[in-house]
């Protein structure tokens, strides 16, 4: 089953899971501010996608509104403590489907691609 990660009032987030029940893709939905997601997992999807620097938004308000000090974690470890007190500088949605393979982000071509619709 697929699982879709993100946070409920994320308008990407809402467009992504509209997207799954209309194309009838079993799904569930985990909201990582009301659940945080365990260190392994993270760091899982960090190698997944290339790295903290890829599964982080650097262009969003939360990346841009931390003190400079926070912005150059210089482990793993330090990474997830930030993304732990800052859920929302995670790319959203992050998408893992039943293979166990990790997406970041939504759009129509991405997701077509991802569930070969």
């Amino acid at each position: 089953m697929t699982t879709l990660y993100g946070l409920t009032q994320c308008s990407t987030c809402r467009k992504a899971l509209t997207w799954l029940q209309r194309h009838g893709i079993e799904h569930r939905f985990v909201d990582y501010r009301d659940h945080p997601v365990a260190p392994a997992t993270l760091k899982q999807w960090a190698t997944a996608v290339g790295g903290f620097e890829k599964l982080v938004n650097r262009t969003g308000m939360t990346w841009r509104n931390l003190p400079d000090a926070r912005k150059q974690p210089g482990s793993d470890a330090e990474w997830t403590l930030l993304i732990r007190e800052y859920p929302a500088l995670v790319r959203r949605p992050v998408v893992v489907v039943a293979d166990g393979a990790v997406s970041l982000g939504f759009s129509d071509a991405l997701f077509k691609r991802l569930f070969a619709t």
